[in-house]
């Protein structure tokens, strides 16, 4: 894939399994993933940490030029958030900072302070970047657009699954409840809402393991590179 980057957006709801799914599909395929629902939680988790409240975005944005973020990536390509030179990768992923995700990435100061680091990785690598808006806004001249799905209770099942594995207290009601409002909040938000770009492929993964989607999104992904190179991936 040597003289040409390749893009891949893949957007979809809360708990559709975005990002583990990119994750594993990068390693696969030797791409770089970009999580850019991590970096919004970055900014998250700075806002929570200062005592801000959810309902002062004028707070959240003067906090901006404070903010120093960035990615690493590991020789396995896997993706670690740094806030002001602190790993806070794990920090990001308790689940009270899921909610804080949503309302910063609502916030037109703070997308536009982050859209310019998307699209730099994707134009100096071969990347799965997945979010809410990656084929709508942050690339839409991606060469493939996947609008990954589930219904509302498999993502709060998965997610309850996750936060149990990692040792964190969770009642899979309460997960559903905040899944449900999370989509409301990113479908009717003024500023690049949640919704599938015209041209991306849908997959709905309800009732599907993860490795059934992973070969699902796979095959989506190879069949389309195959075609845009002309023949067999290597």
């Amino acid at each position: 894939m040597s003289g040409q980057h390749f893009s891949i957006a893949i957007d979809g709801p809360s708990g559709a399994g975005k990002s583990t799914l990119s994750e594993q599909l990068a390693r696969e395929l030797g791409f770089l993933h970009v999580d850019t629902g991590a970096i919004y939680r970055t900014v998250g988790l700075a806002a929570s940490r200062r005592g801000i409240s959810k309902e002062d975005p004028q707070a959240i944005a003067g906090l901006l030029p404070e903010l120093e973020i960035s990615l690493q990536f590991g020789e396995d390509g896997t993706q670690r958030m740094l806030l002001n030179g602190e790993d806070v990768t794990q920090a990001i992923r308790m689940h009270e900072i899921s909610a804080w995700a949503s309302v910063v990435s609502a916030i037109p100061a703070v997308r536009e302070f982050l859209l310019d680091m998307q699209r730099r990785l994707a134009r100096e690598h071969n990347v799965i970047m997945d979010g809410r808006d990656i084929g709508t806004v942050v690339l839409p001249q991606a060469d493939l657009k996947i609008y990954l799905t589930a219904d509302p209770e498999d993502r709060a099942r998965r997610r309850y699954l996750e936060l149990v594995a990692r040792g964190q207290q969770a009642e899979q009601a309460q997960i559903l409840q905040d899944v449900l409002e999370r989509d409301r909040r990113d479908m009717e938000r003024t500023v690049a809402p949640l919704r599938r770009a015209e041209d991306a492929v849908l997959a709905d993964t309800t009732g599907k393991s993860q490795e059934e989607s992973f070969q699902l999104l796979l095959s989506l992904i190879r069949s389309h590179l195959e075609r845009k190179q002309g023949g067999p991936l290597s």
